[in-house]
């Protein structure tokens, strides 16, 4: 492998972790700013309130979301066979 197909594989690996984290990041993110602004509004600050619906989200996205992931994942991998095998 030259250093161009090396940089090459970690660029499409580097897309290939943000294409997979993206929509879990993405739902936590949002969760978490939906209930600091009720925290604001309301003035509650207890701390539960925060991680149950944040993890319970999370997870619910990472079922919606896993056959894509699994996709993306396989398609990375069948190029890193390719290349492998080609030589």
């Amino acid at each position: 492998m030259t250093g161009a197909e090396v940089i090459d594989v970690a660029r499409e690996a580097i897309w290939t972790m943000l294409g997979m984290a993206a929509p879990v990041m993405l739902i936590g993110l949002a969760v978490g700013l939906v209930i600091a602004l009720f925290q604001a509004l309301t003035q509650v600050q207890e701390m539960t309130l925060v991680f149950v619906p944040k993890i319970i989200a999370i997870f619910i996205t990472l079922l919606i979301a896993l056959p894509f992931m699994g996709a993306l994942l396989g398609a990375f991998m069948d190029g890193v066979i390719e290349r492998i095998v080609s030589g």
